[in-house]
């Protein structure tokens, strides 16, 4: 439980990292491989190590494979990122981001560290471990957020939501961040199945 919440915790510091850098005007090309390291340990190594001491180790050495493929796959992910970060559209990412890929993973253990351990559990831990691997090394597209600028005026209803949003998740935080990751990490793959459904009806 605690080391889900920690992921967590680490996912609003690797938000206010860059902000902070670049508002004190001390961002660098150090500060930017250390970023990829940082992301690789608390986004790639630790929901792997979790997710298996958790239980996807009771399924022996297709946990462990389970666990391997999100960890490699992170750090694919990160390094792809790095390459095409001076190329890439600002308005998305390629592929599932690291830490939402880490929400999913430590979502579902924090909101099922108190259910009865069983063989069917593990096995629903360990898919989804995997296929969040899978899911970051994809070329499916995730909006990044990142056309959002609250430095300057923001309507009344983006605060609201926000405030809202918080609210929402203060009812059951460990179920409702699983949801949104949830949602979140599956949007791209139904939407682009939703899409070739739809072209090949029409033609």
């Amino acid at each position: 439980e605690f080391a889900a919440m920690a992921i967590f915790a680490a996912m609003i510091f690797d938000g206010l990292d860059g902000r902070v850098a670049r508002m004190t005007n001390t961002q660098s090309d150090f500060g930017v491989q250390y970023d990829s390291l940082s992301d690789m340990v608390s986004f790639g190594v630790a929901p792997a190590v979790v997710a298996y001491g958790w239980g996807v180790s009771d399924l022996g050495k297709l946990g462990l494979a389970a666990a391997f493929v999100y960890a490699s796959c992170a750090a694919l992910r990160l390094a792809r990122f790095n390459v095409q970060a001076e190329v890439a559209d600002k308005k998305t990412f390629t592929g599932l981001p690291s830490p939402a890929a880490a929400a999913l993973v430590a979502g579902f253990i924090w909101s099922t560290y108190d259910v009865e351990p069983s063989l069917g559990l593990s096995v629903l831990g360990a898919v989804l471990t995997a296929a969040a691997g899978l899911l970051m090394v994809s070329n499916f597209k995730y909006p990044s957020f990142k056309e959002f600028d609250l430095r300057g005026k923001v309507p009344f209803i983006v605060i609201l939501s926000i405030v809202m949003g918080f609210v929402v998740i203060t009812i059951d935080p460990p179920r409702i961040l699983f949801a949104l990751a949830l949602v979140f990490s599956f949007s791209a793959p139904l939407i682009w199945a939703w899409k070739r459904l739809t072209a090949s009806k029409a033609s």
